[in-house]
């Protein structure tokens, strides 16, 4: 088709939420109106799907069918009513949120959203072949007018600043270790969502692309005098089907894509404990004694512990990785491994793998079954896969997904192992040839790479629950696809060991849950390069510690581990930052709780929950966990103070002194090495577990660090709980503490009461106040049986009744 035969649609059907144009060259386009704030838009110039399913909307569910969800299937959405007003030049849809105007020759769109009485332009495609209708090639694209002022976030993990305007990204998976968080690119995920946030209207909204295609997106890199000032989004394959949501705020558009592509997975509490992990231990020849000396120097140093991930040295042959095979040398007896790890309170997560190298013991097995992605001839397709070759088991074939959870459940989790750690999952093809079952539509395998990814964490964590169905699984991956937050946790990857990577982490995790996947983390202190010096370890674990995932991983140049002990002068320091981040547990599993729940991130950028605080737009290193807590985590060597910006619209306390400081402006904190800078919002309370814990010896007593305005005035805070473990929440087996704090300039009312199925032993709480609050304090709900200071808290003791 020329560029001078320019498409002209009209409307061809009207079937409910669908609307259909078609031009007389057969090309189609169709219309979903699903919410009153989110329209899809589905562009085929071909007329048909290249790809009918798509394994990435889930509206409010927790899984799709294996096989995929039709791109049809409209169960579950809202289909609201709208206006559609058609003309010879143009037709109008409107919402009650959102209203599309299309310009019918050549299909340009304008949208808007509206902000209270108001509609108000907010994005609009390149007037210039905005889409490709056969002119080029076969790959699919999206132009659309790029303003002065716009700003871009998402695209998940992307390294660099948080803004992602003036640059151009390109999504296929990788195996990057070693990465610069500052400027490599790709990296490990595929999500190709992104929010638009125009300054000068304060008005925002989310563009998602639903294509497992590898695929580009630049956001002002590109010029080109022709067309104007343009961004654009290219896919290699598939076909052009994308999600327009409207919001108010940027943290609404987050919630509401959120909530398209699935309800985030609820893993059980100790999943937010510490976990330690090194490559050293399990490619070392003594294996197993060195994971017992670690259980050994965790009790020698105090090092509270849930979990140790299990790197893939275990699986080793003459130093080469072979999936669900044991060195027996290294571990003769895997049973009683595991069992003494539990016996300690730990749980071990082995690192499992996708591609069989060409001498695997069961390889000759799975190729037989047919199980590997295939070359054309039927044989299976070679890749490089670390320092050998091998094929990567097809994860489109519902016979490889039965002989992954058979290999899984009896290679592991019969042993007693109750997580797995999926890795090196990127499927890196390359070739156009191979072949993938497609669940009965074979297809190239270039066409869906990370589909497999989101196919093989989905495998595993299916095994998981057949083989424990009352417990809750946990489950691991570095790489993902949307979708990869309703079954893992995740993390940056290996990422290369410096004061710029502890930056660019931070950076990295915002933009991964802006884009729907927030229980995520980095490997503390840096996984690739030299071990990193006492000052870079110590402020690491203190940015580390506030995160969903904490963990501890290396390998490291020389051969060394990064551990707890690595530095014995820093050692209790260490030691007494991990119990701060057993003491957060509560707070942190109440905000994991509010994420599967109301799909609200728990890490986020203060832009999010202050969108009218301009300062907050600017790039800076500080993090919101959850709504009530603003970490500043130091991020340069030498530092003994550190530069915060408090977001105006509420005060702020210093989680540790107690001082107040009014928000809108820039204060200096202390940062010593014992404790990271902190501060709490005023008007919050934060649960804590005051509990005195040990390595192997758990306890819980449940506080709430209340931090009222100065000023007065009233709030709530819930705090969820159950037993942590199993899938007993969903038939009402929880319950909610609910905290009202009401003050003035003279006294503190709190009323504390216990909703759903309290656990009987649970018959105190304490709540603790800065030491500089001096206003009495009444308390309903409880019997106060106690009053005295803990360190720079006030605490009462308060019997419940």
């Amino acid at each position: 088709m020329s560029l001078d035969e320019v498409p002209i649609f009209a409307i061809t059907e009207r079937a409910g939420a669908r609307v259909t144009l078609q031009s007389p060259q057969n090309q189609r386009i169709h219309l979903f109106i699903l919410e009153p704030d989110i329209i899809r838009v589905l562009v085929l110039p071909d007329g048909k799907l290249r790809f009918p399913r798509t394994w990435a909307i889930a509206p409010g569910l927790e899984d799709v069918p294996l096989a995929g969800r039709d791109r049809f299937d409209l169960e579950n959405f809202a289909l609201p009513a709208f206006d559609l007003v058609e003309t010879p030049e143009q037709l109008q849809i409107t919402t009650e949120s959102v209203r599309l105007t299309a310009r019918l020759k050549g299909f340009f769109c304008q949208w808007e959203s509206k902000h209270g009485d108001q509609w108000v332009p907010v994005a609009a495609d390149r007037a210039t072949q905005n889409y490709n209708f056969g002119w080029w090639d076969d790959r699919v694209y999206h132009y659309l007018k790029r303003e002065p002022g716009e700003m871009y976030f998402g695209l998940g993990e992307r390294a660099g600043d948080t803004d992602r305007a003036g640059k151009s990204y390109r999504l296929t998976n990788l195996d990057a270790m070693g990465y610069s968080a500052r400027t490599t690119d790709p990296l490990y995920k595929h999500i190709p969502f992104y929010l638009t946030w125009k300054r000068q209207t304060k008005t925002g909204f989310g563009l998602f692309y639903d294509t497992v295609a590898d695929c580009t997106f630049d956001f002002g890199r590109e010029l080109d005098n022709y067309h104007g000032h343009y961004r654009y989004f290219v896919a290699d394959h598939g076909d052009l089907d994308y999600y327009f949501i409207a919001g108010a705020t940027l943290a609404e558009v987050v919630r509401r894509y959120t909530w398209l592509t699935g309800r985030p997975a609820f893993t059980p509490k100790w999943g937010l404990g510490y976990s330690g992990s090194t490559m050293a231990y399990t490619d070392a020849p003594n294996a197993q004694e060195q994971m017992n000396e670690f259980l050994a120097r965790c009790q020698e140093h105090d090092i509270l512990c849930d979990s140790f991930h299990l790197s893939s040295g275990y699986t080793s042959i003459d130093g080469k990785r072979y999936v669900f095979n044991w060195d027996r040398n290294k571990f003769p007896d895997p049973a009683g491994f595991v069992r003494h790890f539990l016996e300690h309170g730990v749980r071990l997560c082995p690192n499992i793998k996708p591609c069989l190298l060409r001498d695997h013991p069961r390889f000759g097995e799975a190729d037989s079954k047919g199980l590997f992605v295939r070359d054309p001839n039927g044989r299976p397709a070679m890749v490089q896969f670390w320092d050998a070759v091998g094929a990567y088991l097809d994860f489109t074939n519902p016979q490889t997904v039965d002989w992954w959870k058979t290999a899984v459940k009896d290679a592991l989790l019969r042993y007693g192992i109750a997580a797995t750690w999926n890795d090196n999952n990127e499927f890196e093809i390359w070739s156009p040839a191979p072949r993938i079952h497609g669940f009965g539509q074979s297809r190239q395998a270039i066409e869906a790479k990370p589909l497999q990814t989101l196919l093989m964490i989905r495998s595993s964590r299916d095994a998981q629950r057949e083989f424990a169905p009352a417990k809750r699984p946990f489950l691991v991956s570095r790489s993902g696809a949307v979708g990869m937050h309703r079954y893992v946790q995740t993390w940056s990857g290996d990422n290369y060991t410096s004061w710029e990577s502890l930056r660019y982490n931070i950076k990295m995790g915002i933009g991964l849950a802006l884009s729907g996947v927030s229980n995520s983390g980095h490997d503390v202190g840096g996984f690739s390069g030299p071990a990193p010096d006492q000052e870079l370890f110590l402020r690491w674990v203190q940015f580390g510690i506030f995160l969903p995932r904490f963990s501890i991983h290396s390998w490291n140049d020389d051969g060394s581990a990064n551990e707890p002990w690595m530095y014995p002068e820093i050692t209790p320091y260490i030691s007494d930052l991990i119990k701060l981040r057993y003491q957060l547990i509560p707070y942190l599993y109440d905000s994991l709780w509010r994420s599967h729940r109301d799909y609200a991130p728990l890490v986020r950028p203060t832009f999010l929950d202050f969108p009218d605080d301009e300062r907050c737009y600017q790039e800076n290193d500080d993090m919101l966990v959850g709504a009530n807590l603003l970490v500043a985590a130091v991020v340069e060597p030498g530092q003994r103070a550190r530069e915060v910006y408090l977001p105006t619209g509420c005060g702020w306390y210093d989680f540790w002194t107690g001082a107040y400081f009014p928000g809108g402006q820039e204060i200096v904190l202390p940062a010593p090495r014992d404790r990271p800078p902190l501060l709490a919002k005023a008007g919050s309370a934060i649960p804590l577990n005051l509990a005195e814990q040990h390595f192997a010896k758990r306890d819980d007593l449940r506080a709430f660090c209340v931090w009222p305005d100065p000023d007065g005035g009233r709030f709530e805070c819930e705090c969820f709980e159950d037993d942590g473990e199993t899938e007993a929440y969903r038939e009402g087996h929880f319950w909610t503490w609910r905290l009202g704090v009401n003050s003035d300039s003279s006294r503190i009312a709190v009323t504390l009461e216990r909703i759903g199925e309290p656990d009987p032993r649970v018959d105190r709480v304490s709540l603790l106040f800065r030491r500089q609050e001096r206003r009495p304090i009444d308390v309903a709900g409880g019997r106060l049986i106690g009053e005295k200071e803990r360190g720079m808290m006030r605490e009462l003791l308060v019997a419940l009744r």
